[in-house]
């Protein structure tokens, strides 16, 4: 009786201390992912003030370029209004000039009229010399009034052209500003998304090592914690890959109005060179870019699998999905045939070499559609793309690229030069 009580004592005590452990472990993995939750959290607002200051400092220089654009515009009235009153001054002074010298004319008729007596020969000769030095007097001073209103059109045109041609240089100042600008911001974004993405690698070794310490402390919950830890990085990983794909069409579609403004400013400079065939591949290019629009309208979350690719940028390497592989090969592609066409384009104008100069390489997002990599990785591919389909285009040549099926790619052995595309196991 003594034994099977204590039997019975001794299993009860067991299964306490196995519940207890399970539920010590329970309560540690939520704190830990409470954690992970406030830290996501805390990312999410630093990029939306990020992008609110950065929607600021683009409202603030779409504010400077108007009042620049109004005080242009309030220069050319004043000076056409200066010119029009010069113009009519003119006239003016050039209709009393014609209106006096007939009133002399007429005069000297009349006297000659009331004059009853024949005059001499020699009264004649003086009256008719008098008359004709009246009449060289009165053509001298239009002369004079005529060579002075053609120095005042001349002085005028050349102010004009003076005027042009600081408006021009202003406006060019103000497009590389705008350029640099951007280029800062794209840069600064790049490196806090490397930042955070380190920062997330090495929270997730860190919790992968914890998870390791743990396996390896008692057998007997080896398998209720490897459940729980799968069943936790699955819903980790669901919800940090569907917000950061959220988070990188959303930037995608808020960026829009910025390029907008660049394609404006590039459309009136390609207007003023009279770049007409630059400005309808310019066009063409936006019609494209406003397609993707259309379609990024209709995005939804996909989940495309586990990063099972790398690619190398630089002197470093990076992961991505298959999907997201399959979009850096078609960024430079798409880059290439852009590049081409606009290569072609300044060619055909007569324009010098300069591919960072169009807006198709400044913009670089045609073909982007939001997923499984950033705006910036894609943009850096499709100019790769871009600078060797231009020199091919400007060129006419196929150096870089071939003509195939009604378009132009990139060769594949330039492709896997730049990207270095690399299957992980």
């Amino acid at each position: 009786m003594n034994r099977k009580y204590w039997t019975r004592a001794a299993v009860s005590l067991a299964m306490s201390a196995a519940l207890l452990g399970t539920s010590s472990l329970a309560s540690a993995q939520g704190r830990r992912g409470r954690g992970e939750e406030r830290s996501q959290q805390n990312q999410a607002e630093r990029e939306q003030r990020q992008q609110q200051r950065q929607q600021e400092r683009q409202q603030a220089s779409q504010e400077r370029q108007q009042r620049q654009q109004q005080a242009s515009q309030e220069r050319q009235q004043r000076w056409e209004q200066q010119r029009q009153n010069q113009i009519r001054n003119s006239q003016e002074r050039q209709q009393r000039s014609e209106q006096q010298r007939q009133e002399q004319i007429q005069r000297s008729q009349e006297r000659a009229q009331r004059q009853n007596n024949p005059q001499s020969a020699e009264q004649q000769q003086r009256s008719e010399q008098r008359r004709q030095e009246q009449i060289q007097r009165s053509q001298e001073r239009q002369q004079r009034w005529e060579q002075q209103r053609q120095n005042q059109i001349r002085n005028s045109q050349e102010r004009e052209e003076r005027w042009q041609q600081q408006r021009q240089q202003q406006q060019n100042r103000d497009f590389e500003r705008q350029r640099q600008r951007d280029q800062e911001v794209q840069r600064q974004r790049q490196q806090e998304l490397e930042r955070q993405r380190q920062q997330q690698i090495q929270q997730q070794r860190q919790s992968d090592r914890n998870r390791d310490w743990n396996r390896n402390n008692d057998r007997t919950r080896d398998g209720n914690r490897d459940w729980n830890r799968d069943r936790d990085n699955n819903n980790w990983r669901q919800r940090n890959w569907r917000q950061e794909q959220e988070q990188r069409a959303s930037r995608y579609r808020q960026d829009w109005q910025r390029r907008q403004n660049l394609y404006s400013q590039r459309q009136r400079l390609l207007e003023q060179q009279r770049r007409l065939n630059q400005l309808r591949f310019q066009q063409r290019y936006l019609e494209q870019l406003r397609r993707d629009q259309l379609r990024l309208q209709q995005w939804r979350y996909n989940d495309y699998g586990p990063y099972n690719y790398r690619y190398r940028r630089g002197n470093s390497y990076y992961e991505t999905s298959q999907y997201g592989a399959q979009m850096l090969q078609r960024a430079m592609n798409d880059g290439y045939r852009e590049g081409f066409h606009a290569g072609q384009a300044d060619r055909q104008d007569g324009w010098g070499f300069n591919p960072e100069e169009a807006y198709a390489y400044q913009d670089a997002s045609y073909g982007y559609d939001g997923y499984y990599v950033d705006l910036s990785e894609y943009q850096y591919y499709f100019r790769e793309g871009f600078r060797r389909g231009y020199d091919d285009g400007y060129y006419s040549r196929s150096r870089y690229g071939r003509y195939e099926n009604g378009g132009y790619s990139i060769l594949g052995a330039i492709l896997e030069q730049v990207l270095g595309l690399q299957l992980l196991n």
